[in-house]
């Protein structure tokens, strides 16, 4: 496996990706992943043997009109930061460490650059699995969010990077 930057050519694999990922990320048209991705700081790829992208990252820096309520949320308690926004793992792909490797990409991407990485793990609908994984790879918790009626939930993760 190999990670390597985001290419336009990416688009619509990243999309099936994503979309296959639902609800362990939000859902998306097309286009706006693809808007997300410009507004990235970096888009990281995972691909196989074929250059077949089996799975991606996606990270945002502070300072963006960005209207995610997550993005909000950490932009509120955060000078300088970078926020996994999404990370993606294709189904037939799931179980290879692809998610560990690109998270080692994105922190290897933002050492001494940020002085933390951010990112969120829904509580509801709940996701244990990458819950357990975040925290696995050196995430704390930092707080939660909840909708008011408490249809949706999310806990907020914070790494720290080293320089």
């Amino acid at each position: 496996m190999k990670i390597r930057r985001f290419s336009r050519e990416d688009l619509d694999a990243l999309h099936l990706i994503n979309e296959a990922s639902v609800p362990g990320v939000g859902t998306l048209t097309r286009d706006r992943l693809e808007a997300l991705v410009a507004d990235s700081a970096a888009t990281l790829v995972a691909v196989d043997t074929h250059e077949k992208p089996t799975g991606f990252v996606l990270v945002m820096l502070e300072g963006l009109g960005y209207e995610s309520l997550n993005y909000r949320w950490l932009s509120e308690r955060y000078d300088r930061f970078a926020y996994v926004d999404r990370i993606a793992v294709a189904e037939a792909a799931r179980g290879q460490r692809i998610g560990e490797t690109l998270y080692a990409a994105a922190i290897e991407a933002f050492a001494g650059n940020r002085p933390v990485l951010l990112a969120e793990v829904n509580l509801e609908p709940p996701n244990p699995g990458s819950l357990r994984f975040h925290k696995r790879l050196g995430f704390r918790e930092v707080g939660e969010r909840w909708e008011a009626d408490r249809s949706k939930g999310v806990v907020y993760l914070e790494r720290t990077l080293s320089s």
